[in-house]
């Protein structure tokens, strides 16, 4: 059966002189259809952390979390240090993930909406070109209830299921297979399912067929108090560093929530560490792509904020690494370009050989990391379509549309420019540049970019309820869809 069309991707414009990052003109994506591949396709372990911001680790600076195992992994692979989640929140980033489009395309703005049962998934894609597919632990896109089974034909292609919508009771989690039989991980989900996981991994180690495997953890996602005691006794609240942009008064609780936030880390860690190992022990490192991200960050008192949603490179600025054998054509190395929650489908059919449908939006950069010629302008949108919940309006929420380069942060809200950082000269985006004179000129161009990167995705950029009125979704008072715990 045919399932889609496949894309070409169109060249995009070089405005980098102006921007201070300087990346070459756009190649057309190469795109090679199964019949045409050769050799065995490599097989994807997609690893997904909920709420892990980039700064939190080792390797990137800070200097309180005990990440070695992913220091060890950001060594080994391709990392990009400038990837941010388009609609930095749990739903509208997985939606993207899953389908390599926009928000305002697969409609996923708000958490606990559904994804349509009829879209173009990475996992329906693999496995119409062979792959078994399958996914353990947090879902987060069938928006029927976030505790309630969901059956085969809304599980977007996925075939091994083990799986809740959501949950953020770490040591009580429960989960559905493939019936409405309420199933239960033992202790801590992190590690029950990481050894799901492994024992997936020894059983498709002599398969001839590839897989594509995707776990996704609910932490370091609060409660922050929830990993386990022995982890959380390495982290004393009142040693933990706060970042410069945490106001006085915050600073204590902010402490407290990173103690335990930190202490999710270190767990998720060494269950990374585990993975890796039972890759080399059943040799599938060899013909295996690892990516690890996550779905958003958290503000935890940066700018006096809590969650996620806003504009900062706290809740929008994520760890992306990629790692495969360099007989795969891998070179470990750090990236400037912004890559983009949407680009992430594009980019592992791209690596896997796969033609990349119509559908998608995403740029495919499976060419720049085999070291051919970079498909980015430098610059990639970031968005808040309709503030809800916690990050809502009472809380500084706001609609916004923006910007991210390797270098620049530029945001307007309804009323017109509102921020606008270098992140070079000031990493902890203390200094808004929005109206200095100084400025002008480069905030004129940046705002040219972010003009016609909105016409190219043909958003209007309206008020949040023009979308919500438009996809027929019902919000509370706080703009969010309802739901039960």
């Amino acid at each position: 059966m045919t399932l889609l069309k496949i894309r070409a991707m169109p060249k995009r414009l070089n405005l980098l002189a102006i921007l201070l990052i300087a990346f070459p003109l756009c190649a057309a994506s190469e795109i090679v259809t199964p019949n045409t591949a050769i050799g065995q396709r490599p097989n994807i372990l997609f690893v997904m952390a909920d709420q892990w911001r980039a700064e939190a680790f080792g390797f990137a600076g800070n200097p309180d979390v005990k990440t070695p195992n992913f220091d060890q992994l950001h060594h080994e692979s391709i990392y990009f240090k400038n990837a941010v989640a388009a609609v930095p929140v749990c739903s509208p980033t997985r939606a993207s993930l899953m389908t390599g489009q926009r928000a305002l395309t697969h409609g996923v703005f708000l958490n606990d909406v559904p994804l349509a049962t009829n879209a173009i998934t990475i996992a329906k894609v693999l496995q119409q070109s062979g792959y078994d597919t399958a996914i353990i632990g947090k879902w987060h896109l069938d928006g029927h209830g976030r505790f309630e089974f969901i059956p085969r034909e809304r599980r977007q292609g996925f075939e091994y299921w083990k799986v809740m919508e959501c949950t953020h009771r770490y040591n009580n989690s429960f989960y559905y297979g493939d019936t409405p039989t309420k199933l239960k991980w033992e202790g801590y989900d992190v590690m029950a399912q990481t050894q799901d996981a492994r024992q997936y991994l020894r059983n498709h180690a002599r398969s001839t067929k590839p897989f594509f495997l995707y776990l996704s953890w609910g932490p370091p996602h609060d409660p922050y108090q929830a990993a386990p005691a022995a982890y959380r006794k390495r982290y004393e609240p009142s040693k933990i560093l706060t970042r410069a942009n945490v106001p006085q008064k915050m600073r204590a609780a902010s402490q407290t929530d990173l103690a335990g936030y930190y202490a999710h880390c270190t767990a998720i860690d060494d269950c990374m560490g585990e993975l890796l190992r039972t890759l080399k022990e059943t040799g599938l490192d060899q013909n295996t792509v690892l990516v690890f991200t996550s779905d958003h960050g958290a503000m935890l008192g940066s700018h006096g904020l809590q969650k996620k949603q806003y504009a900062y490179d706290e809740a929008n600025h994520v760890p992306v690494m990629f790692r495969w054998p360099a007989g795969l054509g891998n070179q470990a190395r750090e990236l400037d370009t912004p890559i983009n929650s949407p680009d992430f489908m594009p980019t592992l059919l791209g690596l896997c050989r796969v033609a990349i449908p119509e559908t998608v939006e995403g740029i495919d950069y499976s060419g720049y990391l085999k070291g051919k010629s970079n498909p980015s302008d430098g610059a990639t949108l970031i968005s808040c379509i309709a503030p809800f919940g916690e990050s809502g309006r009472d809380n500084g929420g706001r609609e916004y549309r923006g910007i991210r380069t390797a270098r620049y942060t530029y945001v307007r809200d309804l009323n017109g420019p509102w921020l606008f950082f270098d992140n070079q000269a000031d990493p902890y985006q203390m200094n808004n540049l929005v109206g200095q004179s100084q400025h002008a000129t480069l905030q004129a161009e940046l705002e040219k970019v972010l003009a016609r990167k909105l016409a190219e995705s043909k958003d209007e950029f309206l008020p949040a309820q023009a979308y919500i009125q438009k996809w027929g979704y019902t919000v509370d008072a706080k703009g969010q869809i309802p739901y039960y715990e």
